[in-house]
């Protein structure tokens, strides 16, 4: 769960990277700045629009992280009751390499949940540059209310999805639309001056630790509910009208309450301009080399690539891995909806603490050390994972899992953010969250095939020992 915040925050993202974002402009705007400000100096407010993408983030949040817990009984059902046929259409595709490979007829919804899961997050790559592009030139408000829009029709397909079919396309639509964060992260900008732009980035990610830990909760306990109550019927009916309840609120409150914050003055003259940049951000080849970032010294160059490639090196690995952890406990522990959302809690509550009482205060000499001690931890998080034989294990993995999140993400963001000239601060972190994106967009597919081939046990372990190369590579780099 905790990385599935993360992916959000990468894209956009990303599950935008609000907390890391906001470590970074809070180090950036910090450092130096406020050693000038007079004692006693009034402290300047935080526009109210602020506070407006803030309960909009949250209800948005909340309607996307019910589904979580639930993912894996969705397929499972879809499985079963299919009537489009689209399941077991594409189950016969896959049929002789199962045989091949002798894997289990159950794992198969395991292949499905990674395809889906990196169709999201690919059509989430796809949808962010271009969508802040077109904001650029429409202004913030019109687009943001298209995206949520999409993401609420989303879960309207959602609750009329009794068939497979309708449910990708609800993916599909809900994965298109996934650039309001990316546009949130703007609004903010545009309303907020050097001071107080800090305290709204922040308010950003109380957002995601709410709609984390608070979500899949709701999700696994309308779940239970709707079994009792539908006798093996479309179960998931009820959270996905919470969740379309919740998108419909976060669209009443952007059309009542955010007024458009890029003025016309302000604005790109022609589209085409307002599209180049989000178009570099789709260009693989040069967002792993920072080709946007021009006129800063060879050797700052150099360290964004080797920072950017860690990253994601890191985040491929991790998020194959972190996205079949539901499947591992639906499948092997036996988990309901409800021990996963327990899980889910833990982990979360773990993160958001680590996070607010240790993250957020640590001097700029040490970040880099924590950076490494990060990445090195989560290789025996992953190995008692995929030892693990009951639940005490299973939580002790998963335990050092949310810690070694905690700091990761953060830690890597505040790094690449000392690079680029001041005017080219923004590109810098777009470009890092792109590849993030990417990341995110290959890993869950990856890691669903290995689950499939291999077993849990191998995937998670060998992952896991792979996830050592990022960290020797960050701490031999002279960054």
């Amino acid at each position: 769960m905790a990385t599935l915040r993360n992916r959000l925050q990468t894209t956009e993202t990303s599950k935008g990277e609000p907390e890391t974002i906001s470590q970074q402009i809070s180090n950036n705007n910090n450092d130096g700045k406020q050693q000038g400000k007079k004692s006693g100096e009034p402290k300047e407010k935080s526009d109210p629009m602020i506070y407006i993408i803030f309960v909009s983030l949250l209800f948005d949040l909340l309607a996307f992280t019910i589904i979580l817990p639930l993912l894996p009984s969705l397929l499972e059902y879809y499985r079963v009751n299919d009537s489009s046929g689209l399941y077991n259409v594409l189950t016969e595709r896959v049929r002789w390499f199962q045989q091949l490979l002798g894997a289990p007829e159950r794992y198969i919804s395991v292949l499905f949940g990674g395809f889906l899961g990196s169709m999201f997050s690919f059509l989430q790559f796809l949808a962010s540059p271009i969508v802040g592009g077109l904001s650029d030139y429409y202004g913030r408000k019109p687009v943001l209310l298209v995206c949520a829009s999409g993401i609420a029709l989303s879960y309207l397909l959602w609750a009329c999805s009794g068939n497979f079919a309708l449910f990708v396309l609800a993916r599909f639509v809900g994965g298109i639309s996934k650039g309001n964060i990316s546009l949130c992260m703007s609004v903010i900008t545009d309303v907020s001056s050097v001071k107080t732009r800090g305290r709204g980035m922040a308010l950003v990610g109380v957002a995601f630790s709410l709609g984390f830990i608070v979500g899949p909760m709701i999700g696994a306990m309308f779940a239970i509910f709707s079994n009792k109550s539908a006798s093996g019927g479309a179960w998931f009916v009820l959270p996905s009208l919470l969740a379309l309840g919740l998108a419909l609120s976060d669209l009443l409150v952007l059309t009542c309450c955010l007024r458009e914050t890029l003025p016309k003055g302000k604005r790109v003259k022609e589209i085409s301009s307002a599209l180049s940049y989000g178009l570099q951000l789709l260009n693989v080849s040069s967002i792993f080399r920072f080709a946007a970032i021009k006129n800063v010294p060879k050797k700052d160059k150099e360290s964004l690539q080797t920072i950017g490639m860690i990253y994601f090196l890191y985040l491929f690995l991790y998020s194959g891995l972190e996205f079949t952890v539901t499947f591992l406990m639906y499948h092997k522990f036996g988990y309901t909806s409800m021990d996963q959302a327990k899980m889910f809690l833990t982990t979360g509550v773990i993160m958001t603490l680590i996070q607010g009482s240790v993250v957020r205060r640590l001097p700029d000499a040490k970040i880099k050390s924590y950076a490494i001690f990060s990445l090195y931890l989560i290789v025996p998080a992953f190995v008692l994972v995929g030892l693990a034989e009951g639940s005490p294990m299973l939580y002790a993995g998963m335990i050092l899992f949310a810690i070694s999140t905690a700091f990761a993400v953060t830690c890597l963001t505040t790094l690449v953010s000392k690079y680029g000239n001041d005017d080219q601060k923004g590109s810098v972190l777009g470009i890092f969250r792109s590849l993030g994106a990417l990341a995110r967009a290959l890993g869950p597919v990856v890691g669903s095939i290995a689950f499939w081939c291999v077993g849990s046990k191998i995937t998670y372990i060998a992952g896991g020992i792979l996830l050592i190369y990022p960290a020797i590579a960050l701490q031999r780099a002279r960054i």
